[in-house]
């Protein structure tokens, strides 16, 4: 039986690891041909070994999301191997460790840090989306774009200002995209998942872990799949009446 993406070309930044490492996997088992992107290509390069080993095909790509010619080099690149884009997944960030230490209160924020999380967190979230509606507007037949939000794009957390910054912009980012493009058969959503296994989260888990599930109903953390079978859904054609919206996805962490 055919997948849900049989047929489609994907682009997943963040790719090299974690849900973006994930995300491609499924997207490459539901039948998309794949560009993973990465910071460096010599990472991304260990997500597009396991598609090929498993029978599926992908290409590594390079380059930095805060980037604008490098973001456009990726679109191209996709385009390049694969014809077209016909669904994008937005993963690519970074966490408060990545900017400086950790727990620090607004009043303590450096603005290298606070510019830094917005730069790659919701501006290249940004880049990326405006270089793939360009291309799905030109190519025609529409599109699905999936951005990475987070329940902290929902609710404030307490030392992560920065970071709830930058994921409330992606939601905002989404919605006002999804009512622009909706006309052109583009559907924009983003996806906000709770605790995740993944090691951009492993030191926060490390320290607070007993802490973080007693807040979650289902009593664990996520898993990278669990996100990755919700974006692939999101991109295919079985979610055509889904965009501008929020799906979260979080064992209950929001809800409670």
């Amino acid at each position: 039986m055919a997948g849900i993406l049989e047929g489609k070309v994907a682009l997943v930044t963040g790719g090299a690891s974690g849900i973006g490492r994930a995300t491609s996997l499924v997207m490459a088992r539901e039948g998309a041909r794949v560009a993973v992107a990465d910071r460096a290509e010599a990472d991304a390069a260990g997500t597009v070994a396991l598609i090929n080993a498993a029978g599926g095909q992908a290409i590594a790509i390079g380059g930095e999301v805060t980037n604008e010619a490098d973001v456009a080099a990726m679109v191209a690149r996709t385009v390049a191997a694969f014809g077209r884009i016909d669904c994008a997944f937005n993963n690519a960030g970074i966490s408060g460790k990545a900017v400086g230490p950790l727990g620090q209160r607004t009043h303590e924020l450096s603005q290298e840090a606070f510019d830094r999380m917005l730069a790659v967190n919701l501006t290249g979230v940004f880049l990326c989306l405006k270089h793939e509606v360009t291309q799905m507007l030109a190519q025609g037949g529409g599109g699905a774009i999936v951005n990475t939000a987070s329940i902290a794009g929902l609710i404030g957390l307490a030392t992560s200002a920065h970071y709830v910054a930058s994921k409330h912009g992606v939601v905002g980012l989404t919605k006002s995209a999804a009512i622009e493009y909706a006309q052109d058969g583009i559907r924009v959503n983003c996806v906000n998942p709770g605790y995740i296994t993944t090691p951009m989260t492993k030191e926060t888990i490390e320290a607070r872990g007993s802490e973080i599930i007693a807040k979650v109903p289902m009593r664990r953390m996520g898993v990278p799949d669990e996100i990755a079978e919700a974006v692939a859904w999101m991109c295919s054609d079985k979610a055509s009446f889904m965009t501008g919206a929020t799906h979260v996805v979080d064992g209950g962490y929001y809800a409670a």
